[in-house]
């Protein structure tokens, strides 16, 4: 059976990294399932009707505003990001490519291990901290459309346009849709929106 402490740990870890209510969270969550077993609940009874774990966090997120990020900005974090991949496989590329290489081969062989290290650098990143270091640094993050973090599977479709080579054409979309979404971000019901800070929230 699950623990309260387990059950709290799954509503945060669906909550964004950079949410400022975290701690007031979980203490409501303690106190309120603390509070109905000392009634004398069953703790089965009290999560049963805590009910879902993603939608009570999608409930603790709603209100927080979240600003789109511009499609400039956007396109500078990945510069950043496609600059990070870019460097190993350059070194990938010096080992594998025989001596006397002319550039043009030594350019295709860059390109050819860039972009998967690039799809698996941001698969990873984007599942598991909601942001590559260049969306970090432009202070943004990842969300689904409902405000919670996004899981692995959501990652991957976001990235499937560097796999189809379409993205020039997804990319495209980010300038006439509403949120600045990608089309696999719609595909995905994800978004990119400017980090919460703790100062935006007081």
């Amino acid at each position: 059976m699950m623990t309260a402490d387990e059950y709290i740990a799954l509503v945060l870890d669906r909550l964004p990294r950079d949410i400022p209510m975290r701690q007031q969270i979980a203490m409501e969550l303690r106190a309120h399932i603390d509070e109905r077993v000392r009634q004398g609940r069953p703790l089965a009874e009290v999560l049963g009707q805590l009910g879902d774990i993603e939608k009570l966090a999608e409930s603790y997120v709603a209100a927080i505003p979240r600003e789109p990020m511009s499609f400039g900005d956007r396109a500078a974090a990945k510069l950043i990001d496609i600059g990070i991949a870019l460097l190993p496989a350059i070194a990938l590329a010096l080992l594998v490519s025989p001596r006397g290489t002319q550039l043009y081969g030594m350019f295709v062989c860059v390109a050819l291990l860039g972009c998967p290290i690039l799809m698996l650098y941001t698969i990873v990143a984007e599942a598991n901290i909601d942001r590559t270091v260049g969306k970090g640094v432009m202070g943004m993050c990842v969300i689904r459309e409902t405000g919670t973090r996004i899981g692995a599977g959501q990652s991957i479709v976001r990235q499937l346009p560097w796999l189809l080579q379409i993205f020039w054409i997804d990319a495209f979309f980010a300038l006439f849709t509403e949120r600045h979404q990608r089309e696999f971000e719609l595909l995905s019901k994800t978004r990119v929106v400017r980090v919460h800070t703790q100062e935006a929230a007081s």
